[in-house]
């Protein structure tokens, strides 16, 4: 019974693709499976035969297997197979323009025969240290509020290593620093964090700085090698004509707070990160300028048919986003201009009381 559904719904969304774009497809494709050619999908997506199976909950030797099934019905070769992966014939390319719209048009299918259904399934998102200790587990939660059923994976690493794991296939979503350029990928730039000199009040560190070159002699505590707020900052400090500055890349942020607690040195690091230490004066921003340069937040994410959930996610990002940035001020987070053609989701703006350390941002 189940299948004669799924040939159904097939023949169906075939019906009305065929008459409006497509060519007719050969007699055998009629009652093809839907589950062989949404596994050809992620296939072409992944380049992957490995990472299909894991995407799919399934085996390798099952998706291989699928693909060999298409090529028989097709009669064409779909897939080059090389120690770098796979990659599309000709043919193959050809093939991948019709599934995709057949795969569309059986999701709105669904969706149309499904709409009291809970949507479920299973996000896997990625996240820097910076957006892991600010807003990250708001919009964990507002995510499960808003589908219950969906299981949400976390990871946390480097701006780098979210990025390839996104481009293998490993994420669906990740928020780091860098737009990617990835023909799978889309990008939108959320906002960034501003930074600042900050050190531990009334250690040896907590005192006036004639310039840059000045404070440059004294230890600078940021983050991890290579990254993006090292890279910034070491190239603020010899714009300023400091040729070989004492830096110490550190890449965690639990870390890099306790050193600063602790008198190690001047911290360039985002009072968002430091907001409670602030407070209670353990800490302390020093009036020197100019500061490094803001800490973007970028969420990167594919895009395509069956990814729809985790647009959702990207649009709750964008929101929760807008609500901390509300709570805790342009000294903490200030996000990103609207671009042409993109909303912003309203925040809720139910701000926090101003904070003592705020009103005088350069004092000492």
């Amino acid at each position: 019974m189940r299948r004669s559904c799924a040939a159904g719904r097939w023949a169906l969304a075939w019906k009305l693709l065929a008459p409006a774009t497509l060519c007719p497809l050969p007699v055998g494709t009629r009652h093809m499976n839907l589950k062989f050619l949404e596994t050809f999908v992620w296939v072409a997506r992944l380049k992957s035969f490995r990472l299909t199976a894991e995407k799919l909950f399934s085996t390798q030797a099952s998706i291989s297997s699928r693909i060999a099934v298409l090529e028989d019905e097709l009669g064409v070769k779909l897939f080059v197979r090389d120690s770098r992966g796979v990659t599309l014939t000709p043919e193959g390319d050809k093939v991948l323009a019709y599934a995709e719209r057949m795969m569309d048009t059986m999701h709105a299918l669904k969706q149309s025969l499904d709409t009291g259904a809970s949507t479920q399934g299973r996000i896997r998102i990625g996240a820097m240290d910076t957006v892991i200790h600010t807003w990250l587990s708001p919009l964990v939660a507002r995510v499960t509020e808003t589908f219950p059923a969906v299981e949400i994976e976390l990871m946390a690493d480097t701006a780098r290593n979210l990025s390839e794991q996104l481009q293998k296939g490993y994420l669906d979503l990740i928020f780091q620093t860098d737009s990617l350029r990835h023909e799978s990928v889309l990008n939108l730039e959320l906002g960034s964090y501003p930074l600042r000199w900050i050190v531990s009040t009334g250690s040896i560190y907590h005192r006036d700085y004639a310039s840059l070159a000045d404070l440059a002699r004294e230890r600078v505590v940021t983050f991890s090698k290579h990254s993006r707020p090292h890279q910034d900052v070491l190239g603020l400090l010899h714009a300023n004509g400091v040729a070989a500055p004492r830096l110490n890349c550190v890449n965690s942020v639990a870390a890099m707070t306790r050193l600063l607690r602790d008198g190690f040195g001047v911290g360039a690091l985002p009072p968002a990160l430091v907001s409670q230490e602030l407070e209670r004066g353990e800490l302390t921003l020093l009036r020197l300028g100019p500061p490094p340069p803001n800490l973007p937040v970028v969420v990167s994410w594919r895009g395509g048919t069956g990814l729809e959930l985790v647009d959702e996610v990207v649009e709750l990002s964008k929101a929760v986003l807008a609500d901390y940035a509300a709570n805790v001020g342009p000294e903490c987070m200030l996000l990103a201009p609207l671009k042409k053609g993109v909303g912003r989701l309203r925040s809720r703006g139910f701000g926090f009381s101003d904070r003592p350390w705020r009103k005088n941002l350069v004092g000492r």
